[in-house]
């Protein structure tokens, strides 16, 4: 059947009887498709900041759709696991280093969390085969849609874990990033995973010296679509201009407060008077408005005190407004409700407004199913105690500031909402000291680049220990500091969002994907159930005989 994966099981020439035979002990203690996964994921990581190899996405699935035939769920799991372990090799140094846990349970929790990945990665490839295998399901076809349905789940399930979608990867690329207005970051990892599979399809033709096996249409619509993607970037860079009529002059306060003093109460008084220091030096060039990154202040702003009058007190010095991050509580029916919050200023230090974080991150500021996991909270030191706020802009001037704390940056639909809502600017505060001197910084960077795109709106990101950042609406980042070091990233950003199709319809390719996946499992197991009837009747008929 012409456009099928079936691994290498062909014909053998001299030349692969003798490659078979070299290889074979290798095989025994490596099988191939575990080998041909693991070479996958290793190549999408390398996509990934850093080192940013980002070509390599575009082919690095090849090794996996070539040799998953006959085990495709175990090739893939093998592909997932090798792709989430290196990119996400960061996460002992948190659990470790700032969550207080032994190296045997970090690593146990790390082995856990990869695991759990990777099923998406070898349900996905099993689920394509088999579409393939039993309803002749082109791979070309299938295999991006289920795909993008996955990471999609992935997204939502669990809370959600959106970190390092394939389409990610292409964040340097500024003229194939820009369909993200259209289709979200969805769109990209469905092109690349179309591509990739066309490529492998290509391949085994060639290996195969089988020209009527070319997948000629596929690689056809392949081409377009990347051609189309390619021309759209150019069309949208050449007359979507960055700047909009109205500006803001906007100063990012880089404080790099070391995580382990941050909270300690002998470095209060330092760490305000560094935040203090680098505005009024940031307030010589006159900003509209200044930022600090996340939980910022190492107490709670809204409780009266010395601390507190030196903040309220710093727009009046420095004449911009000032959008800050601290802890806010409140109390609900006696008891005390915590709040990771961002709080507004005026340039007379009226508070003009507090924005709660909605996203929160699970066994890093609440515990899920708590009661449940009594033992969670002894096992990891810091684990916060938070609850999720209310999504809603702040107002400032007459124009509407969209505020995504950490990680609710990487969670495009959080974005989308804050501007459907009036969000004139997105500001990203977050504390990635957490993360060390690792890539988690720059991967993070990378993400909240698309929530730009997507609503073709201005991004300011003001971070700890960096990476802080201007980003235009094409996505391209105008000014960026540095990483672990005190800086003051400065510039103008413009106001007000520009229609796009991805603002009024959301993820809608994810969830047709998602809705086309369920629907072809369904056509599965019934295609699968009628063969078995068949049999059973067949079988009852020669005994009748």
């Amino acid at each position: 059947m012409r456009g099928e994966f079936r691994g290498f099981a062909f014909g053998e020439s001299l030349l692969e009887k003798a490659s078979r035979t070299m290889f074979d002990p290798l095989r025994r203690f490596l099988p191939l498709d575990v080998a041909g996964g693991g070479c996958a994921g290793l190549l999408l990581a390398l996509s990934f900041p850093r080192p940013d190899l980002t070509w390599l996405a575009w082919i690095g699935l090849v090794p996996l759709f070539l040799t998953m035939d006959q085990r495709p769920f175990r090739s893939g799991f093998a592909a997932g696991v090798t792709f989430f372990a290196v990119t996400l090799y960061w996460l002992n140094i948190v659990m470790t280093t700032y969550g207080g846990l032994n190296l045997f349970l970090s690593v146990a929790a790390y082995l856990m969390l990869i695991a759990y990945l990777a099923l998406y990665f070898g349900v996905a490839t099993w689920t394509a085969s088999q579409l393939r295998k039993h309803r002749g399901v082109a791979i070309t076809f299938s295999l991006p849609i289920v795909w993008v349905a996955l990471e999609f789940v992935r997204a939502h399930a669990l809370s959600g874990f959106p970190w390092a979608n394939l389409g990610y990867s292409q964040h340097r690329w500024l003229t194939v990033v820009q369909i993200a207005d259209l289709f979200g970051i969805y769109g990209i990892g469905f092109l690349l995973v179309l591509v990739n599979a066309v490529i492998a399809l290509v391949v085994r033709a060639l290996w195969q010296r089988s020209p009527g096996d070319m997948p000629i249409k596929s690689l056809v619509i392949a081409l377009l679509l990347v051609a189309g993607t390619v021309s759209y970037g150019h069309y949208r860079l050449d007359n979507a201009p960055d700047l909009r009529d109205e500006t803001w002059s906007t100063a990012l306060v880089q404080g790099n407060v070391d995580q382990g003093l941050k909270w300690d109460s002998r470095y209060r008084w330092s760490i305000i008077d560094r935040y203090r220091s680098m505005s009024l030096e940031a307030a010589q060039e006159k900003p509209d408005l200044i930022v600090w990154p996340e939980a910022a202040t190492p107490f709670f702003y809204q409780e009266p005190g010395q601390p507190r009058e030196l903040v309220s007190a710093l727009p009046r010095q420095t004449g911009a407004h000032l959008l800050f991050g601290s802890p806010a509580y409140e109390y609900r029916d006696e008891e005390r409700v915590s709040f990771n919050s961002s709080y507004l200023l005026d340039p007379d230090g009226r508070e003009l407004g507090r924005s709660d974080k909605v996203h929160l991150v699970p066994f890093g500021e609440y515990v899920p199913l708590k009661p449940l996991l009594p033992f969670v909270n002894k096992l990891v030191v810091g684990i916060g105690d938070f609850k999720p706020g209310d999504l809603q802009p702040l107002a400032l001037n007459g124009s509407e500031l969209g505020v995504l704390v950490c990680y609710e940056a990487i969670f495009p639909e959080l974005a989308r909402e804050y501007v459907n809502r009036g969000a004139d600017l997105l500001v990203n505060i977050t504390n990635d000291a957490w993360f060390g001197r690792s890539s988690a910084p720059w991967q993070h960077l990378a993400m909240s680049r698309f929530r730009a795109i997507e609503n073709r709106v201005w991004m300011a990101r003001a971070a700890n220990t960096g990476v802080s950042a201007l980003i235009g609406p094409s996505g391209r980042v105008v000014v960026q500091g540095g990483l672990f070091n005190e800086q003051i990233v400065k510039g103008d950003v413009g106001l007000g969002a520009r229609p796009t199709l991805y603002r009024a319809l959301g993820d809608v390719l994810p969830w047709g994907c998602l809705l086309l996946t369920v629907i072809g499992l369904i056509w599965l197991r019934r295609g699968k159930g009628s063969k078995a009837d068949s049999a059973d009747s067949a079988g009852s008929a020669g005994s009748a005989a």
